[in-house]
């Protein structure tokens, strides 16, 4: 870690334009739960709907997108990341420096609303609301080294990050059972199953296997990330 590239790159993404597309999204989630509970019709399949559909497969990974992405593509396609190449900082610091700002950045604007999300619908009902937000939490550190790795590799990653998320997940996931279950989506929710004995809540990948998978993506995403930096030749650079 570095902390003078944290406090840089928490300014960054904490600006006006991509703080409300930070907020808006789990302002809709909690929107969304108040008014149920408010209705009194957030029963625990509804409860678990709402947290799967609207906070696992929507609110994560378009914000694990948008975290992962800012925290270093901005710099590398304007150059500004040629400033910090040129310090005695080794690659891998960098990496692991912006990674550990966008996990930051998704437990707070993810994790935690789905959390909040989860004890006003279900309350402490089956753990369910623990149980999504370990899920999440879980999925959110793989999708972020994803989406990092990402906008280090290649210029167009926003765009090849939706069309994994909404594509591949979103529309393959539902009606091809072999996508469906090579996705992040399902493997954070594996997490969430083992957690929780609500008999809705269910997962099409083993536990140990969607463990496995997890932690695969998130160091090879790192691996990627920071051998694909270290090929960036800047003069005084490690």
């Amino acid at each position: 870690m570095n902390a003078t590239i944290a406090a840089i790159t928490f300014r960054a993404m904490l600006g006006r334009r991509r703080a409300l597309l930070l907020l808006a999204l789990p302002f809709l989630l909690l929107a969304l739960a108040v008014g149920l509970r408010a209705a009194d019709v957030a029963d625990l399949d509804v409860s678990v709907g709402v947290l799967q559909r609207f906070g696992l497969a929507t609110l994560l990974p378009l914000l694990a997108l948008i975290a992962g992405t800012g925290v270093i593509g901005p710099e590398i396609d304007d150059g500004q990341i040629m400033y910090v190449l040129t310090k005695p900082i080794p690659r891998r610091v960098i990496v692991f420096t912006k990674l550990a700002v966008a996990i930051v950045l998704v437990t707070a604007f993810a994790v935690l609303p789905t959390l909040l999300a989860g004890l006003v619908l279900t309350g402490a009902t089956a753990q369910v609301a623990v149980a999504f937000t370990v899920g999440v939490l879980a999925g959110g550190v793989a999708y972020t080294s994803l989406f990092v790795a990402l906008a280090v590799l290649s210029r167009n990653a926003v765009t090849i990050g939706l069309l994994y998320a909404l594509v591949w997940e979103a529309l393959l996931g539902s009606v091809a059972p072999g996508a469906r279950s090579a996705s992040v989506q399902q493997w954070a929710m594996s997490v969430t199953d083992a957690l929780t004995d609500a008999s809705v809540v269910t997962s099409t990948v083993r536990l140990p296997v969607a463990l496995g998978l997890l932690a695969a993506v998130a160091v090879v995403g790192c691996v990627l990330a920071v051998g694909r930096l270290r090929t960036l030749p800047v003069a005084g650079a490690e």
